[in-house]
């Protein structure tokens, strides 16, 4: 990236924050923070009004936005690839939202880059399993994720009838503390004051859900990784797991259901909560020598017996 490129991507990064670190912009640019500053100063001495408080970050001031960029062929090529993913594993709610914005990002294409996209479209397909069940199981609505979203972004307390999995109906009160997908479902995670502790809701098991908009104190927050660390030992089919993986064996596939991801250059290291170590052993058994496990050592061993029934299997036929 040349340093034209840079400077109006730094510009852009510092609004998408009312405050943006200096690390921030370094770890994402891969350069120093003396680099950082130099840049910043250039953007400051070209015009442009930025702020910055010590201690905390740089600010554009109220007032200033760039004009409309423009998208390059590769970024309205990831926006039709995401768009496939949320088609299957998000609701009705988002999905149209999702549709709505990629309009507007075609709007904006070149004549040869809108017909690219639109090749692209055509060939890309996304099976996911989990979306049939959402389909088919007409008592729950189809809707809500949105609202879930506005209130976490909002900190504003969530009224909802949940059918627990023995099908009772209870009404609750939620502060919702984030979203997360797991198990083939999206989870709301929040503090129900029904009983007075943090629990765990699927979405796909919500009849109904109103935001009340009631703004909640920020000290009953947490965020997802303490909760998640707060319910691994109170149940045991939920196991934290934490798998490398080179990028050449993913081959361009996502890893949509991480809890967390570090890029480490040729690789990426995953954090992600498992439920069901058969399935996921099985799973990463198709990326061979492309992954290694960090933990569990369970789900280690079972990838080490699985891999060893297959040898046994195919050198027996072999024999034969």
């Amino acid at each position: 990236m040349n340093r034209i490129d840079r400077l109006t991507a730094i510009l852009i990064h510092l609004q998408t924050k009312r405050v943006v670190k200096a690390e921030e912009i370094a770890e994402r640019f891969g350069m120093s923070l003396r680099t950082v500053y130099r840049d910043v100063k250039a953007l400051m001495e070209a015009g442009v009004p930025i702020g910055s408080e010590a201690g905390k970050g740089y600010f554009i001031v109220d007032g200033f936005h760039l004009p409309p960029v423009m998208f390059t062929q590769d970024e309205a090529n990831s926006m039709i690839l995401a768009g496939k993913l949320v088609e299957q594993i998000a609701d009705k709610s988002v999905r149209q939202a999702f549709s709505s914005a990629l309009y507007k990002i075609k709007s904006v294409l070149s004549d040869d880059d809108k017909d690219g996209v639109e090749n692209l479209d055509s060939n890309i397909q996304v099976y996911f399993r989990g979306r049939t069940n959402q389909n088919t199981d007409h008592a729950f609505p189809d809707h809500f994720m949105t609202e879930i979203q506005r209130a976490v972004a909002r900190k504003q307390v969530l009224k909802l009838d949940y059918v627990n999995q023995a099908g009772e109906v209870s009404q609750r009160l939620v502060e919702p503390a984030g979203i997360f997908f797991y198990s083939l479902a999206w989870h709301l995670i929040g503090w129900c004051r029904l009983r007075n502790g943090y629990r765990d809701f699927r979405s796909d098991r919500i009849k109904n859900l109103t935001n009340t908009g009631e703004v909640f104190a920020e000290r009953n927050t947490v965020s997802l990784k303490e909760y998640f660390k707060a319910i691994y030992a109170a149940n045991e089919n939920l196991a934290p797991a934490v798998v490398i993986f080179d990028k050449k064996a993913l081959n361009g596939r996502s890893l949509s259901s991480t809890t967390t991801q570090t890029d480490l250059g040729d690789r990426i290291r995953a954090e992600f909560v498992m439920d069901n170590i058969d399935f996921i052993a099985r799973w990463l058994l198709m990326y061979g020598k492309g992954v290694q496990i960090e933990s569990p050592d369970s789900l280690r061993e079972r990838v080490a017996e699985l891999a060893e029934e297959l040898y046994g299997h195919y050198a027996q036929k072999v024999n034969s």
